[in-house]
């Protein structure tokens, strides 16, 4: 290689997605790495994975893994091996749920549990989802 060729970097992260289910965590998945957006509801099993590769300034590729936790799998088994190694964590709450809200704590606990032993903590954030702009059916009814 000569000195005028940069050098491609690549580097892979894994982002791991924790919240209550029917939060929407499925659907910023798809949204993020699909450039998709589904209208129907498709509960998660256990969990999905998502690939987004980007191209950061300084040549660097970056194939970010989105793992998109199912939200019935809080006392799951294999819950800690999901979040284990994550660089990030996104936890999700449905804005119109209170209890989706106040749920996030035990998800937050779970994320420090996996990682007590590790040497790196995931960078966390916390996202509001399901402001949704569509009526209802009963709201559309009384409105003709």
């Amino acid at each position: 290689m000569s000195d005028s060729e940069e050098e491609i970097q690549e580097r892979q992260l894994k982002i791991v997605l924790l919240g209550d289910g029917a939060s929407g965590k499925t659907s910023l998945a798809i949204r993020f790495a699909q450039e998709a957006f589904g209208k129907q509801y498709k509960q998660t099993i256990g969990l999905d994975f998502f690939l987004k590769r980007i191209t950061l300034p300084g040549n660097l590729n970056v194939t970010l893994q989105v793992w998109d936790i199912g939200g019935q799998t809080i006392g799951g088994k294999m819950l800690d091996k999901y979040i284990y190694g994550a660089q990030g964590v996104l936890l999700v709450y449905d804005i119109t749920n209170s209890q989706s809200f106040e749920n996030l704590e035990d998800w937050l606990n779970m994320v420090r549990k996996a990682n007590e032993e590790s040497d790196t903590q995931p960078a966390i954030s916390l996202i509001g989802n399901k402001n949704d702009s569509q009526k209802t059916e009963r709201e559309t009814d009384t409105a003709s």
